[in-house]
C-alpha cells in the first residue's frame, strides 16, 4: 500500500528540549491511525511537521509521496487538518468558512455543497450553517473545523483531539465520516487522550513517549488505556535501569 505519511530520523528541539527525537512513522492508503502520549510526548509537535508548519532539526518528512519541504500546491489540496482547535474566521458564517476551506483546496463548489450539507446534518451542524462562528459554542466550532477539512474529501486527512468539545452523537456521527474517508482510500492520523474512542476508529495505535514511537498496540478487545501506560511505564523503567 502507498504510504501517505512518512517519517524518519525526525528531530525537533523546542526552547532548548529535544521534543521528537528519531520519530519514525508511517500511515497508508485507506488506515486510520492513532497516535497517543502524555503531555508533552511530542504528538502535536510531530502532526506540525507533517503538516509544513514546522521544520525539523534533521530527518525527513513526506505527504502523499512528496518531501513536505517541497510539495506542490496540488499534494496540499489533497490534504485536511484540524490541529490545535479549528481556525475560522469569526465574522464569517459556518458555511462561509467551510466554503473557504473547499475552494483553497480547489473542490468542484457544487459537490462541495453536497458534502458540507450531508456531513453538517450528520454532525447536528444543519441549523447553525448561517450563523457567525463567532456566536458559536466550541463544539459547534469544532464541528465548523471538522467539516472544513473533510468537505474536500482528503487523500490525507491529519486531526488533533478532533472530539473535543463534541456531544455524543456527534461522536457517533464523526466515527462514521472517518470510516467514510478511510474505505475511499483516504488515510487519517489522530490524536486523543479518549482511548475507548480511539479503539473504535484506529486500526493502529502508536505510543508516542519521549519523542519517538516506542510500541504500536492494536485495539482487539484489551483496556487499550492500561496497556497504554503500562508500555510506558515498562518504557521508564528500562531506561532507569539503563543509566
Amino acid at each position: 500500500m502507498t504510504a501517505c505519511v512518512q517519517l524518519d530520523g525526525i528531530r525537533v528541539q523546542l526552547r532548548g528540549r529535544s521534543v521528537l527525537d528519531e520519530l519514525a512513522l508511517t500511515v497508508v492508503e485507506g488506515e486510520c491511525r492513532a497516535l497517543v502520549g502524555l503531555n508533552g510526548a511530542g504528538k502535536t509537535t510531530a502532526l506540525r511537521v507533517i503538516l509544513g508548519m514546522l521544520a525539523p532539526e534533521s530527518g525527513t518528512a513526506r505527504i502523499l509521496g512528496h518531501p513536505v519541504a517541497s510539495a506542490p500546491r496540488s499534494a496540499w489540496g489533497r490534504v485536511g487538518h484540524l490541529v490545535e482547535g479549528p481556525a475560522c474566521y469569526g465574522e464569517l458564517t459556518a458555511h462561509e468558512n467551510i466554503e473557504c476551506s473547499a475552494s483553497l483546496h480547489g473542490a468542484e463548489r457544487a459537490r462541495a455543497r453536497k458534502t458540507e450539507d450531508r456531513m453538517a446534518d450528520a454532525l447536528g451542524l444543519g441549523e447553525w450553517l448561517d450563523t457567525p462562528v463567532r456566536r458559536l459554542s466550541m463544539g459547534t466550532r469544532q464541528k465548523v473545523g471538522l467539516v472544513s477539512a473533510l468537505v474536500h474529501e482528503p487523500d490525507l486527512l491529519v486531526l488533533d483531539e478532533p472530539t473535543n468539545g463534541l456531544d455524543p452523537l456527534a461522536v457517533v456521527a464523526f466515527r462514521g465520516l472517518l470510516q467514510e474517508a478511510t474505505l475511499r482510500g483516504g488515510a487519517v492520523l489522530v490524536t486523543s487522550h479518549h482511548f475507548d474512542e480511539l479503539s473504535r476508529v484506529a486500526a493502529q495505535v502508536d505510543v508516542l513517549h519521549r519523542g519517538r514511537v516506542i510500541d504500536t498496540l492494536t485495539p482487539d478487545g484489551r483496556d487499550l488505556e492500561r496497556t497504554f501506560f503500562d508500555t510506558v511505564l515498562a518504557a521508564d523503567r528500562a531506561l532507569q535501569e539503563e543509566s
